[in-house]
C-alpha cells in the first residue's frame, strides 16, 4: 500500500520502536522516567519524526500531526465533513 492509502503514514519506515517501561509502583516509575526520556532522545536523530498513533501516550497530543504526516490534512477534512461535532474525540484526536 502507498503512504496515502490509509491513515498510517509511516509505511516506508524500516522498523518501529515502542518504549513502554512498565514498573509495579508509581515510585519506581518516577525513578525511571529520566532514563526512558534519555533513551527516546538518543533515538530521535534516527527517527522519521513520527510514528504509530496507538503507541502514543495520553500526553502526546502535540505529536498527532507528526504521526499522521502527509495524511493529516486529508483526515482533518474527512473529520470536518463527517464529524463536525467532534463526537469521535477520545484517544489521539484530529480536530475537525
Amino acid at each position: 500500500m502507498g503512504l496515502e492509502e490509509t491513515a498510517f503514514a509511516y509505511r516506508d519506515a524500516d522498523f518501529s520502536t515502542a518504549l513502554s517501561p512498565a514498573l509495579p509502583t508509581r515510585a519506581e516509575c518516577e525513578a525511571n522516567i529520566d532514563w526512558a526520556r534519555a533513551f527516546a532522545a538518543a533515538l530521535e536523530p534516527y527517527s522519521t519524526g513520527g510514528g504509530y498513533v496507538n503507541f502514543m501516550d495520553a500526553d502526546d497530543q502535540d505529536r498527532v500531526r507528526a504521526n499522521y504526516r502527509q495524511n493529516y490534512d486529508r483526515l482533518a477534512s474527512v473529520k470536518r465533513r463527517y464529524g463536525p461535532g467532534n463526537l469521535f474525540r477520545p484517544n489521539h484526536n484530529i480536530a475537525p
